[in-house]
Parts: C-alpha cells; structure tokens; sequence
C-alpha cells in the first residue's frame, strides 16, 4: 500500500482517556503506558495537559525524555500561557507535537468563550503562531466542530493552516454525530478549505450515541489520516473511540476501507490490559477484540464450527492481538521464578528486577491458596503491584474481623508506619469492611470520603481470588484503590491502604488546576 492509504494511530489515553470520572495516574503509570504504546508501535502519544498541573507536566516531561519513537503531544487551549507551558513539558521529546484547540460551535462559543467568530479566529491564529515558533509540528481542533457552521470550520481551518498548523483536527466533542454525515463533513472540509493539502486531516470521536468506532472509520472514507482515540475507549462520560477496535477493523476489513496503519497488533491485549489495571475500569466481558469473552464460544454449534475451522466463527486471529493462546507452563506453588518471568512476557509485561521480586512474592501468596495460578490471576497481581510505587506511609500487618447474624461487625487491624513501628485499633461497623475502614481510620487519623466500592472474582471456582476497587476523595480530589486476594477482607483493607497512601503521597500542587474553557 501507498502511504497516503496510511492511517496515523493518535493515543490520547494518558491525556482524554484520564478524563474518565475516577481515573488518576501516577507519573509512573503514565510512564509504564507510554512505554507499552510505543512497542504498540503508534504514531503519536499524546501525553497530557500540560496547563493543569505540575504533576502533568513532570508525567510529560519524563514521557519526552524516556520514550523514543512516537511523536510526543501536548494538549494547550488557544491561551499563550499553556502554550509556553507546553513547550517547556515538551522540549525533550525527539518529535513534540503542541496540539491546539478552542471552542467553535455557536453554544460553546457564546456560552463558554463569550467570544464571537471574529475573536475566536483571531484567537486559533495567535495561538498556532505562537506554537509554531516552538515545534513544525502543530495540530488544530476547532472543538465541537459536529455541532457547528460548517463554513465557520472551513475559515477557522484555513485560518490555523496559513498560520503553519500542520494537522487539522475535527473533533466530534460531544458524540453527536451520524457516520454518514460525519463521512460527508470530513469530505466537505477537504472540498473546502482551500490549503487542506497542507495538512494532515485528524477525527477524534467520543462515544456518546455508541458510533465513535462507526464515525472514526467513517471520517477515513471522508479523506481522513489520522485518527485519535484511547485504549479501551476510556475518556469523557461514555467515552472516546477505542483505538483496538479500529486498529483491528482496518486489519480485518482492507478490501473495504483500502487502509492500513502501522501498529504492532501483537501488542494490543497488553496494552489493553495495562490500561485496564492502572485505571480501575474493567473491561465488560463481550467488549469487542479484547474482553474476556471475545474469543470464547458457549454454544455447541459455534464450538463445534471453531475446533473443525477457527474461522468458521471468528474473523480475527487472537494470536494477532497478542492474546494468549495458553501455556505449556503451569504456575502453581512450587513453580520457580523462570517459569513466572516467562509468562510474564507472553503477557507483554516485562518488569524490572526489584518490580518483579515483589510480584513475586505476591504470586507464591496467591498460589499457597490456590492450585493454580491463571492469566487473570496474574493480571491482578499485577494491578495490585503497579499501585504499590508510591512511597507507603501505611503498610498492613495484621487485619482480624468477627461477625455475624446476632453479633456487631468488629475488626482489628496492625499497620506499619514509614519508619517501621506498629500501631493497631479496632472498631465496630455496620459491616466487616465498613469496621475496617474504620478501625484502619482510627489508626492513621485520615480524613475521608469513601466514594466507590466494588468486588469481583478474578477466576471461577470457590479458591477465586477477589479483587477490590475503592475510590475515596480527600481534599476535593479522588484517589483509587485496588487489590486482589483470595480473602476479600483482606483486599478490602490493602485495597483502601493503597488509595490512602495515594492521597497522603501527592501533595496539594499536584491538584490538576480549574480549567474554564473545556476540552476537546
């Protein structure tokens, strides 16, 4: 294929997929994903917002200096302060990308700008200008572009374009439109904008009506070559388009789309995974290429159609995502360290040495209470693990809980602080995890709110290991929590130890700053 059959894969999951409502990550782990994108093999990663805090910056910064290969993006609204701030998170990157954006609908404009559409022009020239004089490569979104004038996009457009933008991107900010439409509003702004050839046309698609995937592809028959999205779809309410669904639809369906992109596919379940533990969201059991149930079949007629031919009933291979087909290595208690490691990789995770001494040790825990240790067993371990590299101001040594149908709910537990000394409470709750939280409380002298508990099993059978995820809010800001084990008490106390040390960790400038102009 020619390379103007070529889609550019744009990741914005460390920037628009940390918008989800209860999603904060770590410099690390934004980092660790970053590094997973890039064997992903992606255009372009757009690491953050630089304007909304000094942790932000500091994610991006060491983004730019770590990772080589993708370029690397920073977000700024139309404002000359996030756009010298951007650069300033940028500068060490191989190839920065300063991505540029302001409101260009009627309502937002009025609304939320109160400009009109003489100011916001004057605005997105300014503002590209700037930039241009940092990096050559520029990106434009006029946000909400579905919702407004087309022949105010084809100005504003043109407008970015002579100022030097390089990339024009059409955001369909709200999930509003049609995938018919959006084909014909892509293919319109290639019609006419007079310096379109000067640059790369971009959609970005949220989810809203459930046709981000539908409206992404779409935009690439209207003339598109870069398409934006995060990994499991993650971002704004219902979120943005999933980068594995149109990775893998352009793979599957070239006799129609006549595309291609340049992604290691092999990486996608990783990546997908990855995602998964270091936000919280777990993926639904049917989501498309890589849930749990993807490549599963339950009914007799479709597994007798896959074990006489696979393609019977799938039209994609698992092996070319990366999902493991199964290995000859079974873990249990007394498998060794090799056989952990090399599992490991055939999950795409590849640890450091002192990372890998503490899963495991965390592994052996789980195997003395279980006859074998599976793939999703080791995914929790692994999620667990990632939350455990801020610096622990409490550690659990000891949880006991009593209970029953005519006895109150008691719970005593022995925590471990930084400089290594005990300190042990108890208390009376409503329930055993609420006695926990409280007697874990009455220890430490924290202060607050817990927002979201859930409990799942990891595997099937009655060993099942149980993983827990809590978000507390401390401080107007919300911190997550996660742990698996095979006593949900137990989860339930590390699970809430990690989201506390997560709030006592990061300092009060690290709050992302109140930003009034929206996003795309």
């Amino acid at each position: 294929m020619s390379d103007t059959d070529k889609i550019y894969i744009f990741d914005t999951t460390l920037r628009d997929g940390e918008q989800s409502a209860g999603i904060g990550f770590t410099i690390d782990e934004k980092v660790e994903v970053a590094r997973q994108l890039a064997r992903l093999n992606v255009d372009i990663i757009e690491a953050g917002f630089p304007a909304t805090s000094p942790g932000d910056r500091e994610a991006i910064a060491r983004i730019c200096k770590e990772v080589r290969g993708p370029v690397i993006a920073g977000l700024a609204r139309a404002v000359a302060s996030d756009i010298d701030t951007a650069w300033e998170a940028l500068r060490g990157a191989e190839t920065p990308r300063i991505h540029i954006f302001i409101s260009a609908s009627e309502i937002q404009m009025a609304q939320q700008l109160r400009k009109n559409r003489e100011d916001v022009i004057e605005m997105a020239r300014a503002a590209v200008a700037r930039a241009k004089k940092y990096v050559g490569d520029v990106e434009f979104s006029p946000m909400d572009a579905t919702r407004s004038d087309p022949e105010f996009i084809y100005q504003i457009c043109q407008a970015a374009i002579e100022e030097g933008a390089t990339t024009i991107n059409i955001p369909d900010t709200v999930g509003y439109a049609i995938p018919r439409d959006f084909e014909e509003f892509i293919r319109n702004v290639r019609n006419n904008v007079p310096d379109i050839d000067k640059a790369r046309i971009s959609v970005h698609c949220h989810n809203d009506l459930g046709m981000s995937t539908a409206n992404s592809l779409a935009g690439a028959l209207g003339g598109a070559r870069q398409i934006e999205g995060t990994m499991n779809g993650i971002g704004e309410r219902a979120g943005n388009a999933p980068l594995e669904e149109i990775i893998m639809a352009i793979k599957t369906r070239p006799d129609f789309l006549h595309l291609h992109t340049d992604v290691n596919t092999r990486e996608l379940y990783a990546v997908s995974k990855l995602v998964e533990r270091v936000s919280g969201l777990a993926l639904q059991s049917h989501k498309a290429v890589t849930g749990k149930n993807a490549f599963r079949h339950s009914s007799g007629i479709h597994q007798d159609g896959v074990l006489k031919m696979r393609e019977t009933y799938e039209i994609m291979n698992p092996a070319d995502i990366g999902i493991p087909a199964g290995s000859s290595i079974v873990l249990t208690k007394v498998s060794g360290s090799h056989g952990l490691r090399s599992r490991l990789g055939d999950l795409g995770v590849h640890p450091t040495d002192e990372e890998f001494a503490r899963i495991y040790d965390a592994f052996k825990d789980v195997a003395d209470a279980k006859d074998e240790v599976d793939d999703r067993d080791l995914m929790a371990i692994l999620g667990e693990q990632t939350q455990i590299k801020v610096e622990d101001a409490w550690t659990l040594d000891l949880v006991q809980v009593s209970g029953g149908d005519h006895s109150a709910p008691t719970a005593s537990v022995r925590l471990v602080d930084a400089k290594g000394d005990s300190h042990m409470d108890a208390a009376i709750g409503t329930g055993p995890v609420d006695a926990i939280y409280k007697a874990i409380n009455r220890v430490t002298g924290a202060d607050n709110t817990l927002t979201e508990f859930s409990v799942k099993s990891v595997t099937e059978g009655i060993d099942a290991q149980g993983e827990v995820t809590i978000r507390i809010e401390a401080n107007g800001t919300t911190f997550q929590g996660r742990a698996a084990d095979p006593d949900i008490l137990v989860a339930a106390a590390r699970a809430y130890l990690h989201a506390l040390n997560r709030s006592i960790a990061t300092p009060a400038s690290a709050v992302p700053e109140p930003l009034t102009t929206g996003r795309n």
